[in-house]
């Protein structure tokens, strides 16, 4: 199996679910004000919008988020798109438990049955495609 090399990403404290709920709200209406992400978060969850103040500044504070002013407001965007995020979180997961082997987690998903036959001929696709030059 092939061994993944190179500088390892800085690891973020990982998110909570309620925290998750707001870095969703985050990434479908950026930038956003914490009013806007209250009345999406608080759609799911029971929470005041100093809650919402709060965990949009501890998610600032852990590296999820930035901020800027607005007059008196502050428009919050997050750092890098969720799908950045969800491909550190697995390059976290191929380091930490597969040696740093991509084939290895890979092989692992398809013999646990993590994939549908659909899913894999997507994913065979794709890759085909990459391989080929597609964008």
């Amino acid at each position: 199996m092939t061994q993944r090399t190179g500088k390892s990403a800085r690891v973020r404290t990982p998110l909570t679910d309620l925290e998750n709920d707001v870095m969703q709200a985050v990434w479908s209406i950026a930038p956003c004000t914490v009013e806007a992400v209250h009345q999406i978060v608080s759609r799911k969850h029971k929470l005041k919008e100093t809650s919402t103040r709060t965990l949009l500044r501890r998610l600032e504070k852990k590296g999820y988020l930035t901020h800027e002013s607005d007059g008196r407001a502050y428009v919050y965007r997050s750092v890098e798109p969720a799908r950045s995020l969800a491909a550190r979180a697995v390059k976290q997961i191929i380091d930490r438990f597969c040696r740093g082997s991509v084939e290895e987690l890979v092989s692992g998903m398809v013999e646990a049955k993590v994939f549908s036959e659909s899913e894999m001929s997507q994913m065979e696709k794709f890759v085909r495609g990459k391989k080929s030059g597609e964008k």
